[in-house]
């Protein structure tokens, strides 16, 4: 297979160039589903961040970091690993994607084998991709990820899977990806299967895995306060559109889109006395999104004709922010092409 020419810019170890995912069709092209629409994100190689997508089940993060991790194809645009279309890489080429680009799934009892003792979850990467000259020297390699993510060898090696707890699963599978080495970590939904006492400690491994071994984290939640505690930028999505990203901190705060308002106004306050998210879920419609324009227009109390007539752009607010709402229309510095900019300039 021949290999396409390399982007412009190889700056980024990992690269989205208006990618979608439509699922569904046939011949009539009924019953579509764009599941992710048009979106453009690079991921740097030098001083990556730990970039955080949310939204509701079925507003396409999955499909996202599926499409990054190379699971499944783009319908339409191509993602780029340094510089290379992914669907174009050689065997050789494949093979080191497949080593530096890692993922950290939602649920371990999904990857783990219940046959098998976390001794051999944690030494077929070390096999596979020929990371020790000896037995002894794989062994050390796996302790020290082990206990670089919190972990005593002593209690996990030579233990099944359903010995374990959830959180020493979901550590395990920290630590699988660090002996790697990747550059960088899909992170899709990894504390939604453990306890509040748990979550700390695995976020805690995930940003020791950015912060010191400047490895890129993809964190893929529906939950707006563990995305404000460890990411540095976010991505809103709502029914596969990319509605609202910049610094997380801007995001959380002062968001801009309707949508992500009521994602905000949905968070727990410790205030027994206050109802959350009364203001705009109220105002829900329930319809469905609109074939044409803005998705979120059935739902949103600020909808206008024109935004169930064509989609907007991504307008910039401020540096570090942009919404894709018409909202922002006369106050936009203009339209984002990529994410990518946006948090380029919350650096």
């Amino acid at each position: 297979m021949t290999a396409l020419a390399p982007t412009d810019d190889t700056d980024n170890v990992l690269e989205l160039k208006n990618v979608s995912k439509v699922f569904g069709g046939g011949l009539l092209r009924r019953n579509i589903t764009v599941a992710v629409d048009d979106v453009s994100l690079g991921i740097p190689r030098e001083n990556p961040g730990i970039i955080a997508v949310a939204g509701e089940s079925g507003s396409g993060k999955t499909t996202l970091a599926r499409l990054m991790l190379g699971i499944i194809p783009p319908t339409e645009g191509a993602i780029y690993f340094n510089g290379h279309d992914i669907a174009s890489l050689g065997r050789s080429d494949k093979r080191e994607f497949r080593r530096e680009v890692q993922p950290i799934m939602q649920d371990p009892f999904e990857v783990y084998n219940p046959f098998y003792k976390v001794d051999h979850v944690m030494m077929a990467p070390v096999t596979n991709f020929g990371l020790a000259r000896s037995k002894s020297e794989a062994r050390d390699l796996v302790v020290e990820s082990l206990e670089t993510v919190g972990l005593r060898h002593q209690e996990t090696l030579g233990r099944f899977p359903h010995q374990l707890s959830g959180g020493q699963r979901q550590r395990i599978m920290v630590a699988r990806a660090l002996l790697l080495k990747p550059r960088v970590i899909v992170a899709d939904e990894p504390v939604s299967m453990v306890d509040a006492s748990l979550r700390a400690t695995i976020l805690g491994s995930i940003d020791l895995l950015n912060k010191e071994l400047g490895i890129a984290v993809i964190y893929i939640t529906h939950d707006l306060t563990t995305a404000f505690q460890i990411s540095d930028n976010i991505i809103v999505m709502y029914q596969g559109s990319v509605v609202e990203t910049g610094r997380v901190e801007d995001v959380i705060q002062a968001p801009q889109h309707p949508y992500t308002q009521l994602l905000v106004e949905s968070i727990p306050r410790p205030d027994p006395s206050e109802r959350w998210g009364s203001d705009m879920a109220s105002q829900e419609t329930g319809g469905a999104s609109t074939e044409v324009g803005c998705r979120f227009a059935p739902r949103c109390p600020y909808a206008m004709a024109e935004c169930t007539e064509e989609m907007p752009p991504l307008y910039r607010i401020g540096d570090t922010q942009a919404a894709l709402c018409y909202l922002h229309r006369d106050s936009s510095l203009g339209n984002v092409q990529s994410i990518s900019d946006v948090f380029k300039s919350s650096v």
